[in-house]
C-alpha cells in the first residue's frame, strides 16, 4: 500500500511538471543571471526569476534531449506556467546515488549527510559511505542496473542520481515516480568537460558557489600542469590497459583518455586520431601498432599489486612489448587508490601523475598518487 501511494503521488507530480499550461502568469519570468557552461558539452542551463531549466543532451542521439529538469526553490510559490520537464523542488534534502563518483561529489559539495542510499556499496571507496552503510544511516539498495525498488520507495528520497548506460531505462526506478537526475558526465570527451558536471550536480543542492570555486581551482591547476608539456621536444608513445577476452580496447584519438595523454606530453596512434570513443582490436593488431610503445599504463583491481611475472603468466605474448622489456610499465591498482572516485572531478591529480611518468624532469618532486612502476 505504501509503495502504491508513493507511486501515485510521484506520478501526479511528474505529470503536473510536464504539462503545458495555457494560463498566463501575472508577469513573464525574466533571466536573472546568464548561466554559462564552459567546458562540458552535455548540458545547458537557463535561469529565470521563477525557475531554473536544465537540459541534458542525449549523447547517443544528438537530435534529442535525454532529460529536462525544471528546478523551483522550496521557498517559492510554484509558478502557474512552467516549461516542459521534470519538476524538482530545491534544495534536495534526501538523495540516493547509484555511483561512487557522484557520492564523492556530494562530499565535495558539503552535502554528504543528505545521502540515504547507494547502489553496490562494496565498490565505493569512500570512508563516509562505508561508515554510513555499517551503522545503517545509508542503505545499500542493490545492483545499479536493477536496484531494490521496494527499499528505494521506503527511503522516500527527493531524487536518485543515476549514471545511465545508453538509452536503456534504469530498471524499475522509472516507474516509481522518484525523479532521476541522469548524469552522463562520463560521455564528455575532455577531462575538464567531465569535471564541470560538479556544477550541474550543485544546482540541485543550492551549492553553486561552492561548485564554481572548486571547479575553477581545478581548471587553474590542470592548465598550469598542461602548460609544462607544451614545449617538450620528445613526446613518448603510450599503450594503455590490456586485452579483455579476445579484444583490447584503446582510447580513440579524440577520446577522454587521449586528451589526458596529449595534455601530459604523450602521443596517440595516428590510426585512431579521429575516434571519440574506444577502439577494439585483437591482440595481434595492437602488438603490430603499439608493440614498440615507450610506455604502458595498466589499471586493475587486485588484492595485491601485479608484477612483470604476473603479467607474463596471464598472457605470455605481453612480454614481447618493448615497454615490458624496458621495464616501463606503470600500474594503477584501483583496489588501493580512489582513482574512479577522484579523477572525474579532479583531472589535475591524474594529469600530474602522467606528466611525472612521461617527463619526470618537469615534476621532479612529485609523488605518484595513482600509478606506480610495476614490480619486477
Amino acid at each position: 500500500m505504501k509503495a502504491c501511494l508513493y507511486f501515485g503521488m510521484g506520478l501526479v507530480v511528474l505529470l503536473a511538471s510536464c504539462r503545458q499550461n495555457n494560463q498566463s502568469l501575472s508577469k513573464e519570468p525574466t533571466t536573472v543571471q546568464e548561466y554559462q557552461v564552459y567546458y562540458a558539452t552535455g548540458y545547458t542551463v537557463n535561469r529565470t526569476s521563477d525557475y531554473t531549466e536544465i537540459k541534458i543532451r542525449d549523447p547517443w542521439d544528438t537530435t534529442r534531449y535525454l532529460q529536462r529538469y525544471v528546478l523551483v526553490g522550496k521557498d517559492k510559490a510554484l509558478p502557474v506556467r512552467l516549461p516542459e520537464g521534470i519538476l524538482i523542488r530545491t534544495p534536495l534534502q534526501r538523495v540516493v546515488v547509484a555511483t561512487s563518483v557522484h557520492c564523492g561529489v556530494l562530499e565535495l559539495l558539503g552535502v554528504r549527510d543528505l545521502l540515504v542510499g547507494v547502489c553496490e556499496s562494496r565498490y565505493i571507496d569512500l570512508d563516509f559511505v562505508k561508515q554510513g552503510v555499517a551503522n545503517g544511516k545509508i542503505v545499500d539498495i542493490g545492483e545499479a542496473g536493477a536496484p531494490d525498488v521496494e527499499r528505494l520507495i521506503e527511503l522516500a528520497p527527493d531524487a536518485m542520481i543515476t549514471s545511465p548506460l545508453s538509452n536503456a531505462p534504469y530498471g524499475r526506478v522509472e516507474k516509481t515516480g522518484i525523479p532521476q537526475i541522469k548524469c552522463v558526465d562520463y560521455m564528455e570527451p575532455t577531462p575538464l568537460g567531465r569535471a564541470e558536471w560538479i556544477r550541474f550536480q550543485a544546482l540541485f543542492f543550492g551549492k553553486e558557489e561552492s561548485a564554481d570555486s572548486l571547479f575553477w581551482q581545478t581548471v587553474k591547476a590542470y592548465e598550469e600542469i598542461k602548460a609544462l608539456t607544451q614545449q617538450v621536444k620528445e613526446r613518448p608513445s603510450v599503450v594503455t590497459e590490456k586485452k579483455y577476452g579476445a579484444v583490447w580496447y584503446l582510447p580513440g584519438g579524440k577520446s577522454y583518455m587521449a586528451h589526458f595523454l596529449e595534455d601530459a606530453g604523450a602521443t596517440v596512434g595516428k590510426e585512431i586520431d579521429q575516434q571519440v570513443g574506444s577502439v577494439g582490436w585483437p591482440f595481434e593488431t595492437v602488438f603490430e601498432k603499439y608493440g614498440d610503445a615507450d610506455f604502458w599504463l595498466i589499471k586493475y583491481n587486485r588484492p595485491r599489486d601485479m608484477s612483470y611475472e604476473d603479467l607474463k603468466k596471464e598472457y605470455a605474448p605481453y612480454s614481447k612489448f618493448a615497454a615490458y622489456k624496458n621495464r616501463r610499465i606503470y600500474t594503477c591498482n584501483t583496489a588501493e587508490v580512489s582513482y574512479y572516485e577522484e579523477v572525474p572531478v579532479h583531472p589535475d591529480y591524474l594529469l600530474k601523475d602522467l606528466v611525472a611518468i612521461f617527463h619526470p624532469e618537469l615534476l621532479p618532486e612529485h609523488q605518484l598518487r595513482y600509478y606506480k612502476a610495476m614490480e619486477n
